[in-house]
């Protein structure tokens, strides 16, 4: 990742040369070497307009430039003309059309301290460059940061079309560095000077008929999210200055989550991450480390994607074999996630060297309109390395991915009813262009190979009933809506730790019960890794469970799903590790150090390095990146949990049995069952349930071994343990669908009251949703006997202090 970062800096470099008067010195300009809450109602309103309806296809030239040695060679007018007609004759009759040129094509300014084009690479002028790429039907892109620099600021150059303005009034005083590199400064965007200077280029930018601008080393983002730098600004006016123009805005790189409203008001896409690049010069193009790291991210970012404004994953670098950098299957698992969360499919290959292979993942017709669908996919769940991903079509079929980000293959089963289906499907292989059968509740992809993937779309059968989750992108809203905030409730299950006895035996022994402190120890199946991580046990040095995950790449991640108030990350301090970046909820939270200094020894065990014990009751993710050191370690978490139950520890003797009684901390109506090692007791006869007691049976109890048993009881949730909740009166949730009946379901609560529903614009019934306590997923509205055809379910809330929104199902006939 350094690496990388230096040599971006030094390509980002040319581009600053360029913005400087001719004759003056680059040297002063040298480079310096989310909780689950989300304001749904933000705009995708970037300058694009109706050219972003859909995602982007087409080229970059970056990754070749850090591939090839003299970079600069890929962007010169004989390289583009080539790509161009290359990707005339191979890619554009399947949709690839931009053709976008990165850091470096300038070399000066004119006398308003607007950038120049290169003449030496481009002799004939960079217009006829556009002119040949325009002429093959396709659109051009350039590149731009942040900022102005010091020689422009100095040289007090008169900004065009702006009489009284110059360069020296666009500057915050005293300088403020600009972007990543320190590459330039901070313009004063309270001073009208500063937006009619980026209006000026821009508008320099239209006349020569630019379609599309990389904008880069965006803040928060870019590797620094506390606000010391703070691009916010500058994105706002590029955007009102390129809108005039109809220019495509796509903002670089790893752009933080929290800001992501201000990212979707103001520009067409956004890089999530990193480079995908691993930079190894005339080597490889990528790594699959790099395209593994992308999955938790697109976990919290799917949502953000839609019609307008795009998740930008960086260049698709899968066209040649030979220097990609990954295996066929590697390269196959990058289009398809690629494809399934309509992310630009922007390659970054040479398109005159396409191998075969390479073609037929980027031009497969039917993978390819399901990026061009503008559906992003969303895991089933995150807690495993073999993961289902999947997105409701507008045409009530189901677009579904099974990755195997495992170190075996594996056969991947997905269940209809994780997609929210119930009812029949027929499935048909994409990536093979044939229907595989049609299945009654689940369809297993056999050996799905290391680090591969299969697609597939599902097709519901007639009388299918479809579930849409209150975050689904057909779900509209109208008015102030945020996603869970602390108003939702997630499914969770605890403990009642019962000590089974015999005192006829007198040897006969309980452990000692434990509290409700969850440890997690590192090789839990519900901790995600992503990049190199190995496993260590047998250490001998005082780890829990004496054992320990770790890594020695910067980058490499953990990340963990939890329900509960708190959670500790536990881990060795050592004199070879160092910093690790923490996240809770995809928000940066602190830089932790896990270096412990030689004079204290060579490691102390079970160290809590992060700790937080104030969350809201509710889901929550950890995510721990390395930032420095040799290695970085996972020991165990520990989760802090809220106890449902009163009291969480019994005592059976089984000379002496005894029924169990046991009081819940929720609605009794929550309570979704009791198992014992993963079978559940049946209600009735096992155990019984009046008001909000539980009694488990002495005749049960009287057949669990002695020692301590471990009843797991459960608790539901909403609908994927998400909803949507608004606090206006007025506000309104919508769904278009085409079936024949539909239901509503939602939480009860004390803090709601009506909701007006809806049914193709006719009032059809007042929904009262006061309940005394907080219970989840109650049907609350059913309107059955509709024609069969296109309608739609609006719901306006009425009163009460909030209303929320969990699940829609409606039923299709065919």
């Amino acid at each position: 990742m350094i690496r990388g970062r230096v040599l971006r800096a030094a390509v980002a470099g040319l581009v600053v040369a360029g913005l400087l008067p001719a004759g003056l010195s680059t040297s002063s300009a040298a480079p310096a070497t989310t909780t689950n809450t989300t304001a749904t109602a933000a705009p995708l309103s970037g300058p694009a307009g109706d050219k972003a309806a859909k995602p982007y296809m087409g080229w970059s030239s970056y990754s070749m430039q850090v591939f090839n040695p003299n970079g600069s060679s890929w962007i010169t007018a004989d390289q583009l003309i080539k790509q161009s007609d290359a990707m005339h004759a191979k890619l554009q009759p399947y949709g690839y059309n931009y053709l976008n040129i990165d850091a470096g094509w300038n070399d000066g300014i004119d006398a308003y301290g607007r950038p120049t084009p290169s003449k030496k690479l481009y002799p004939n002028g960079l217009q006829a460059v556009f002119d040949h790429i325009h002429a093959n039907g396709q659109k051009v892109g350039l590149y731009a940061i942040p900022g102005v620099s010091k020689s422009v600021i100095d040289a007090k150059l008169p900004i065009y079309g702006a009489p009284g303005c110059t360069t020296a009034d666009l500057p915050v005083q005293p300088l403020q560095k600009a972007d990543y590199w320190g590459i330039g400064y901070r313009l004063d965007f309270s001073k009208p000077c500063a937006q009619k200077y980026i209006d000026s280029i821009a508008d320099l930018f239209g006349s020569w008929g630019l379609d599309f601008l990389k904008f880069d080393s965006v803040t928060p983002g870019s590797g620094i999210s506390d606000l010391s730098l703070d691009a916010r600004d500058d994105v706002k006016a590029w955007s009102q200055a390129l809108a005039r123009h109809k220019i495509w805005f796509e903002l670089s790189w790893a752009l933080d989550i929290n800001y992501a409203d201000t990212w979707k008001q103001y520009a067409n896409g956004w890089r999530i991450d990193w480079d995908v690049e691993c930079y190894c010069t005339g080597t490889a193009l990528t790594a699959w480390p790099n395209i593994n790291r992308l999955f938790p991210k697109l976990a919290e970012w799917w949502r953000h994607a839609g019609p307008g404004g795009w998740n930008d994953l960086d260049s698709l670098d899968v066209g040649n074999g030979s220097m990609d950098g990954m295996t066929k299957d590697e390269r196959r698992t990058a289009a398809t996630l690629w494809a399934v969360s309509a992310a630009p499919m922007s390659i970054g290959n040479d398109m005159t060297n396409l191998d075969s292979y390479g073609l037929s993942l980027l031009t497969n017709p039917e993978v390819i309109a399901v990026d061009q669908a503008g559906r992003p996919a969303h895991p089933v769940s995150t807690k495993s390395n073999r993961q289902v991903w999947f997105a409701l079509n507008a045409d009530n079929s189901y677009t579904v991915a099974l990755f195997n980000l495992g170190q075996t293959d594996a056969d991947m089963t997905v269940n209809f009813a994780d997609l929210g289906l119930n009812g029949a499907a027929k499935v048909r292989d994409l990536w093979a262009r044939k229907d595989v059968g049609t299945y009654a509740s689940s369809y297993t992809a056999s050996q799905v190979p290391i680090h591969g993937a299969r697609l597939f779309k599902v097709t519901p059968q007639k009388n299918s009933a479809i579930s849409v989750n209150d975050d689904d992108l057909r779900v509209t809203y109208d008015g102030a809506w945020q996603r869970n905030n602390n108003y939702e409730v997630p499914a969770v299950s605890q403990a009642l730790t019962v000590g089974v006895t015999d005192s006829k035996t007198a040897a006969a022994k309980t452990l000692d019960l434990p509290t409700r402190t969850v440890q997690v120890n590192n090789n839990d199946p519900g901790i995600v890794y992503t990049g190199n991580w190995n496993y260590s046990s047998g250490r001998g040095l005082g780890d829990y469970q004496d054992d320990v995950q770790w890594t020695e790449t910067n980058g490499d991640a953990f990340s963990y799903q939890f329900v509960g108030t708190g959670v500790d990350y536990v881990t060795e301090t050592d004199p070879g590790q160092g910093d690790v970046d923490i996240y809770i909820d995809g928000q940066l939270k602190q830089t932790v150090s896990t270096y412990l200094d030689p004079s204290q020894g060579h490691n102390k065990p079970q160290q809590v390095v992060y700790s937080v014990s104030d969350l809201p009751n509710g889901s929550h993710t950890i995510r721990a990146v390395k930032k420095s050191g040799q290695f970085m370690l996972l020991d165990k978490l520990n989760i802090r949990q809220e106890s449902l139950l009163n009291p969480d520890t019994a005592a059976f003797d089984k000379n002496a049995p005894a029924d169990v009684n046991v009081t819940l901390g929720r609605d009794p109506g929550e309570l979704d069952g009791i198992a014992n090692a993963g079978k559940d007791l049946v209600k009735g006869t096992d155990y019984t349930v009046n008001g909000n007691v539980v009694t488990i049976g002495k005749a049960y109890l009287a057949t669990l071994p002695v020692g301590n048993a471990a009843l797991d009881v459960r608790f539901r949730g909403d609908y994927r343990d998400d909803i949507h909740a608004t606090k206006d009166d007025g506000a309104s949730v919508s769904l278009t669908f085409t079936g024949t009946r539909v239901d509503w379901s939602t939480a009860l609560a004390p803090d709601q009251g009506d909701a007006d529903v809806y049914v193709d614009g006719k009032l059809v019934q007042r929904v009262n949703l006061h309940n005394d306590v907080r219970v989840t997923n109650r049907t609350v509205f059913s309107a059955t006997g509709l024609k069969n055809g296109q309608h739609v379910l609006k719901i306006v809330k009425v009163n009460g202090d909030v209303l929320r929104n969990d699940a829609i199902r409606y039923t299709i006939a065919k």
